[in-house]
């Protein structure tokens, strides 16, 4: 089953910095990445920039959509209000296909803010222990994830 794992940063740099550690990992066979994305925040920016990295080029054009629709309903559509409702609706439901709720898709939008980056990472097949040595030290804030509440305290205990 694929993981989707949403951490933020308190620093422009830091999920950058984080998706390195995530790509070493990978090419160690410590886990696989499906997918991943980068949205970074710097100090006096009106608005996030954000990358996708393509991972698997095949694939990357479903992600691409997902990530656009995803990066929209987070930064960009609640800056259109209320006459954007209906689709703000939709976009929610088709969030809550992947795992993310409502409740998720408004912590991530309240702590990714100016100032601040997050990684956005879909990967199956990781050796939590070994990938979560690689992350000490680095600072990040898991702030949504489609795990079940045992998955999560699991995930956060190997990488606090």
């Amino acid at each position: 089953m694929a993981t989707f794992t949403v951490w933020s940063f308190d620093t422009p740099g830091g999920a950058e910095t984080a998706s390195d550690v995530l790509k070493d990992a990978a090419s160690e066979g410590l886990i696989k990445i499906v997918d991943r994305a980068i949205v970074t925040w710097p100090e006096g920016a009106k608005k996030p920039t954000t990358h996708h990295t393509h991972e698997d080029e095949w694939r990357g054009t479903g992600w691409g959509a997902f990530w656009g629709l995803l990066f929209g309903a987070l930064f960009f559509v609640p800056v259109i209000g209320v006459a954007a409702g209906a689709a703000l609706g939709a976009i929610h439901k088709s969030m809550e296909a992947v795992g993310l709720n409502k409740n998720q898709l408004d912590r991530i939008r309240a702590q990714v803010t100016e100032g601040t980056s997050a990684l956005f990472a879909v990967t199956e097949d990781g050796n939590l222990d070994r990938v979560g040595e690689r992350f000490h030290g680095l600072h990040g804030d898991l702030i949504a994830t489609n795990l079940t509440q045992e998955e999560r305290r699991v995930l956060l205990e190997t990488f606090d």
